[in-house]
């Protein structure tokens, strides 16, 4: 069963065309393309490797005012396009929870597939920027994923020193934590009511 999107949102701050395919479990995806945000590209390159999709993105965005505009709108419609891909969210196996270190590092995240969209994050960075990456946009990211996959997502870093490894411990527990969720369920629907 192919799994994929292509979703496609020009606003007069961003340009953005993404395909996404959701590979067999296991299977290591690619990201190709660029952000224009070179931190956010290495990201989603852990992202696909760990979460067994792969990314194709064109995209334009006003990185002259700043990263804002981009890092969220991205988020957006990564979001749109897991939830397309992803196809009847009653068939999945729904849960995914991951630990993920990272040197001095260790990120968990937990995440339901529910159609019930909330975002808990608990992590502090010392830096306001990692490489061309406002620290603060990482929780942007991760909130507009959230939303517009329907994903309940909690993510935490436990401790740590270094904003690089506490970042990318955070986009492989994602990516792990999606990749186990989003696994076929061949015996209906995991809920108690019948639907999610």
């Amino acid at each position: 069963m192919e799994r994929e999107s292509n979703i496609k949102r020009k606003t007069k701050e961003t340009d953005i065309d993404l395909k996404l395919k959701l590979k067999e479990y296991g299977a290591p995806g690619a990201f190709n393309g660029s952000s224009g945000i070179g931190f956010l590209d290495h990201m989603l390159s852990a992202l696909c490797v760990h979460g067994n999709m792969d990314i194709d993105l064109e995209m334009t965005g006003d990185l002259e005012v700043d990263a804002h505009h981009s890092t969220e709108d991205l988020g957006i419609v990564l979001g749109k396009a897991f939830s397309e891909a992803a196809g009847s969210k009653s068939g999945l196996m729904r849960y995914g929870v991951s630990f993920v270190p990272m040197d001095e590092s260790l990120a968990r995240t937990a995440l339901d597939i529910s159609e019930r969209p909330f975002l808990v994050f608990n992590a502090e960075f010392i830096g306001n920027k990692i490489g061309d990456l406002d620290t603060q946009l990482i929780k942007e990211f991760f909130r507009a994923f959230a939303f517009n996959a329907g994903i309940t997502l909690h993510m935490e870093v436990l401790y740590g020193e270094n904003d690089h490894h506490k970042a990318e411990a955070l986009f492989k527990s994602l990516a792990r934590a999606l990749a186990d969720a989003a696994r076929i369920n061949e015996g209906g629907c995991l809920s108690s009511k019948g639907t999610l």
